[in-house]
């Protein structure tokens, strides 16, 4: 039994040394060739183009309206309250009225899910929160003062009064279309 463990350990001491001096020549030839690599490859660099020359220019608008005066401010506050007050006649009277329950739901979660025609009226069926409502040309729709004043057997139109991206209110028509298979 010693002897086996003696020549177990004596060859595995040979083969130990003989993968000990193959290592040494390939990484030799390995920092060779990186050397050789590295000595090879230039980095090319293009120059940086020469900056342009700036040249002021004169100010020439002595004649017209200095962009800071009182005068440009005063225009502007008078020609803002005159589309004011134009604005204002068209959102005021619906201010004013009794607001109806289908104006607390948003339009896309409305959905018209038929028509009929009741004492020779069109009349639209429009589901909401899972509930059905009937509504006629008049009924108001909508969270953004929407008016229906359509109603058709496939659509129903509304006039809805919005404000646009400088805050002014406008006018806008908006339709629901009948809405296919069940929801």
């Amino acid at each position: 039994m010693r002897l086996n463990s003696y020549v177990l350990t004596g060859s595995l001491m040979l083969t130990l040394l003989a993968l000990a001096g193959c290592g040494s020549s390939e990484q030799e030839e390995l920092q060779q060739w990186m050397t050789e690599q590295r000595n090879a490859t230039r980095p090319k660099v293009d120059p940086l183009p020469e900056p342009t020359k700036f040249s002021p220019q004169a100010y020439n608008q002595e004649g017209s309206t200095e962009p800071f005066s009182n005068q440009k401010l005063t225009q502007a506050l008078k020609r803002d309250s005159n589309q004011a007050t134009s604005n204002a006649g068209l959102i005021a009277p619906e201010l004013s009225r009794r607001k109806e329950p289908l104006e607390a739901y948003p339009l896309d979660a409305t959905f018209m899910v038929g028509s009929l025609i009741k004492v020779g009226q069109p009349v639209a069926l429009v589901k909401v929160d899972n509930l059905i409502y009937q509504v006629r040309v008049g009924n108001y729709l909508g969270q953004n003062y929407g008016r229906i004043t359509q109603v058709g057997e496939t659509s129903l139109s509304l006039r809805e009064i919005v404000q646009d991206a400088a805050g002014e209110w406008i006018e806008r028509t908006a339709t629901l279309q009948l809405l296919e298979g069940s929801k």
